[in-house]
């Protein structure tokens, strides 16, 4: 799960907002912050916008084993308790019944989402359905073949649309060949606000430089597992005098710390584990560059590259085949390389780290395409404007 200033926009539930129009909406997702993670917190951030528009509610699993009822920054929240948790999925009964007891004129199943789908065929409900598609099942186990499929092509022939992050995602994900007509692109958006850099965050940003012993600053931020692809970034600046920021933790961080030993470049990198959102803030103002050098579709579209983007900092990612190279343009916001190509890499961050006109060119156009495409604002009207499509009520 990738570490972001938006995993928890705050912890402290508060009085539900009165929505302005008087359609229901259930999102059901397979958890909720504080619980951290890419679709818990697009789904936070799409609810709470919601919220100004729409009824907009939330049901997901709970951590333990008690069914609890909240609010979380005016989006009402309803986890059902756990039963058993089979690797990352949790088998939650109680989630199944309070979907039955729903009144929602529309329901929105974030996928992936095992136990979502599973209800969903099992109640047979028939109120309109959306699925919310943010990434593919990548691992083709037998239990996918034999129960997980099965269970999406159901839901999929049900649902009114699909909505997908990228029209690369609509275009390639092969889960969604028979599904490509009803498939909607409504990009994810963040809060630019929250990214803004207080006194003290420039502050920070400025010891953070200082560290780096005038050498340009390189930054990656995320989990620490094979598909990020932070191997090959340790061996990408080997030769290269800039410094590197890794931020985030997984049960790669003791391999990568001895891969940067053996390559000779644990003087150049810092490994900063998981840091609050001030810390991860104070990184993004302080680095020239970010760095995303993911190896496989795994990464469907980066959301910490929007943050960067938005803090006016150039990226360089790769090419893998879903919403990344989207997201970030090539020669536009930043560059963009080969997966798992150590000598392009290399030289991407080279051409950057010597040339500051350039890096400041991409960061403002990073700028501009986060304030035109990547808003958590403009996510939540496009979205609403789809339920009131599929409802066929007015605009």
């Amino acid at each position: 799960m990738m570490p972001s200033l938006v995993d928890v926009a705050g912890a402290v539930p508060s009085a539900v907002a009165a929505p302005d129009a008087g359609i229901r909406v259930l999102h059901v997702g397979k958890y909720y912050p504080p619980v951290p993670g890419g679709m818990e917190r697009v789904l936070q951030l799409l609810c709470e916008h919601e919220r100004r528009l729409v009824d907009a509610r939330v049901l997901v699993s709970n951590m333990g084993a008690g069914t609890t009822r909240g609010v979380l920054n005016g989006v009402p929240v309803t986890r059902g308790g756990r039963l058993v948790a089979v690797g990352s999925v949790a088998i939650s009964p109680s989630l199944v019944g309070a979907l039955w007891h729903s009144d929602a004129d529309i329901t929105v199943i974030h996928e992936p989402n095992p136990v979502a789908l599973a209800a969903d065929a099992l109640l047979r409900r028939r109120e309109p359905l959306i699925v919310y598609f943010h990434s593919e099942v990548v691992r083709a186990r037998w239990k996918y073949q034999l129960f997980y499929r099965p269970l999406l092509r159901r839901v999929l022939d049900r649902a009114a649309r699909v909505i997908v992050a990228s029209p690369p995602m609509a275009e390639t994900a092969a889960q969604l060949a028979a599904h490509r007509s009803k498939c909607v692109v409504i990009p994810y958006g963040i809060d630019p606000a929250r990214l803004h850099a207080s006194a003290a965050v420039r502050a920070r940003a400025q010891q953070i430089r200082e560290s780096a012993g005038g050498r340009p600053l390189a930054l990656f931020a995320g989990r620490l597992v094979p598909y990020k692809g932070v191997d090959v970034l340790l061996r990408a600046i080997r030769g290269i005098d800039v410094a590197l920021a890794v931020v985030g933790h997984g049960p790669l961080a003791a391999a990568l710390r001895a891969l940067a030993e053996s390559e000779g470049v644990s003087g150049q990198v810092r490994f900063h584990g998981a840091v609050p959102d001030s810390e991860l803030l104070a990184l993004y103002h302080a680095c020239d560059m970010f760095v995303l050098p993911s190896v496989t579709r795994a990464e469907a579209f980066g959301m910490v590259q929007i943050e960067a983007m938005a803090c006016g900092k150039p990226v360089i990612s790769t090419s893998v085949p879903s919403g990344v190279p989207w997201v970030n343009q090539d020669g536009v916001t930043g560059l963009v390389v080969p997966p798992g190509d150590v000598s392009a890499l290399s030289a991407a961050i080279a051409a950057l780290a010597a040339d500051e006109p350039l890096r400041r060119r991409l960061g403002e156009a990073g700028v501009r395409r986060v304030e035109e495409e990547f808003t958590a604002a403009r996510m939540a009207e496009r979205t609403v404007a789809l339920y009131r499509d599929v409802l066929g009520r007015p605009a």
